[in-house]
């Protein structure tokens, strides 16, 4: 049976899955490192705004139901998750729930990508090997309530004029159902989705905020080996 955890559960879980692999010199995380984490501006779907007592809360609860661990780390407690060992699931269906929990329904493609700092796939077959394995897996710890389902993720209904089908996780229960509203190119050649289009915002906002981390590093360059602007490389 699942265990039943609420929305700000799953993403405490998703984001200590996610900094075990992004920021391992850090790990076990903070409580501060995990707030931020939570309440991240990208790469988190729903945007959220929770409190230290809020996480605090969930990460106390996710330790009742050993997903999560608590550890002593200098002048202040750090926390790991333990969802491979909780859930008995192997690290690659680990990736897929963690990318579900932090980033709301996706695509296959979508999840291979996303995924990619966790686990690389070998191409997108494998992801949905590790899905439909996902749907027949129950968790076998007797501490987590359940939800009446036999099924980790599931997989939704095609959006019309979608192009592929989205994937999404049960952790917390079914997922809502979504409103849909589709927009048709002037010559009716092509539809295209709210979250297609969500899915772009997503990917142009990334691109800007690398492309800001490239500039700044550029800049930090070109102040240490005296030029302005790079005009003076040859």
């Amino acid at each position: 049976m699942l265990p039943i955890l609420s929305l700000l559960e799953t993403r405490v879980l998703g984001v200590l899955i996610e900094k075990q692999h992004t920021v391992p010199d850090s790990y076990p995380l903070t409580l501060n490192a995990l707030v931020s984490g939570c309440n991240q501006k990208t790469s988190r779907d729903p945007v959220i705004e929770a409190t230290d007592d809020e996480v605090q809360a969930a990460i106390d609860h996710l330790k009742t139901l050993s997903l999560a661990t608590e550890s002593s780390g200098g002048r202040v407690m750090r926390y790991a998750h333990n969802a491979e060992r909780g859930l008995r699931l192997p690290s690659q269906a680990i990736a897929l729930l963690a990318t579900l929990m932090l980033r709301g329904p996706q695509t296959v493609g979508e999840l291979r990508i996303n995924a990619d700092r966790l686990h690389k796939f070998a191409d997108i077959s494998a992801v949905e090997g590790f899905l439909l394995e996902l749907t027949e897996t129950k968790p076998r710890n007797n501490d987590l309530g359940a939800t009446g389902s036999g099924s980790m993720v599931v997989e939704l209904p095609r959006q019309p004029g979608a192009r592929e089908n989205r994937w999404a996780h049960l952790l917390s229960g079914a997922p809502p159902t979504e409103p849909t509203t589709v927009f048709a190119a002037h010559d009716g050649s092509e539809m295209v989705t709210v979250s297609e289009i969500a899915t772009l915002k997503m990917q142009v906002l990334q691109l800007q905020n690398e492309v800001a981390a490239l500039q700044t590093t550029v800049a930090m360059l070109c102040q240490e080996l005296g030029l302005k602007n790079g005009s003076n490389i040859s």
